[in-house]
């Protein structure tokens, strides 16, 4: 039986102009009698939300109070790339300037362009999640999004055609908004556990969208990392530095072509 609930943590947030922004957070509660296990879940669940909604009222509070109308235009010639992802993209037991958006902004440096990396990465966030979030991050203009979401509703199981439908409604409103955005579908894969009928849909789902939206794809954005422990954390499901190299990379092979098309047409 326990009767104390700790948590300690980091709340990250995003401004508009893409500098991070993070808080630390304590919560503890102790309980005069023993709970049960139910309650513990329920609190932790309790805490879930509770981080949530900090990283969103921290990014809504960035974004007003750094909006780039405030802090200058962007460079001239320089695109701005938003990553929405989940953990993967939150560099989830890394550090944040080891995450594979932030070894992208690094590489696109490398090559002597100026465009801007956004990580719009949320730890555990769905489809649903990112749909949710989307009418706000197309408050700022960008040029490119990296769609990095699905494997949170693989791992949950959910059905394949909601994770499609939420994905495709992520597209649409980005070219409604902006119709000439670029977007760049990265592609996951589920483990062997959920079934090679709901693994084989899964697979299907990136590319079938890529296709249908003249998107670029990148086939399985862990390639090379996913069912290697040593590239990955003690979950064997986030990747570990040397992992969000190899990741980076996997991005890159299809970005930088984009980002040579692109410069290439505003020269």
């Amino acid at each position: 039986m326990i009767n104390e609930f700790k948590a300690n943590d980091q709340i990250q947030g995003w401004s508009a102009i893409g500098a991070p922004a993070i808080i630390d957070i304590r919560i503890e509660m102790v309980f005069v009698k023993p709970v049960s296990g139910i309650v513990m879940k329920f609190m932790t669940r309790f805490y879930a939300r509770i981080r949530h909604w900090f990283a969103l009222a921290l990014s809504a509070m960035l974004f007003f109070t750094l909006a780039p109308e405030t802090l200058g235009a962007d460079p001239a010639g320089a695109d701005k790339i938003i990553v929405l992802g989940d953990s993967l993209a939150a560099g989830l037991g890394v550090d944040l300037s080891e995450a594979f958006p932030a070894l992208i902004q690094s590489k696109i440096e490398a090559a002597g362009y100026n465009d801007r990396v956004v990580n719009a990465g949320e730890s555990g966030d769905t489809s649903a999640d990112g749909l949710g979030r989307i009418d706000w991050l197309l408050k700022q203009r960008f040029d490119v999004l990296i769609l990095e979401l699905g494997g949170n509703d693989g791992l949950r199981g959910l059905t394949v055609t909601s994770t499609q439908t939420n994905l495709q409604a992520i597209i649409d409103r980005v070219k409604q908004k902006y119709p000439k955005a670029l977007i760049v579908i990265a592609g996951m894969q589920m483990p062997p556990n959920l079934g090679e009928e709901y693994n084989g849909a899964f697979r299907k789902l990136y590319p079938e969208l890529a296709a249908a939206n003249h998107a670029a794809l990148i086939p399985f954005l862990l390639e090379g990392v996913g069912g290697k422990p040593e590239l990955n954390q003690p979950d064997q499901i986030h990747p570990n530095v040397e992992g969000h190299k190899i990741v980076a990379d996997n991005v890159w092979k299809v970005l930088y072509p984009l980002l040579q098309r692109m410069h290439s047409h505003n020269a």
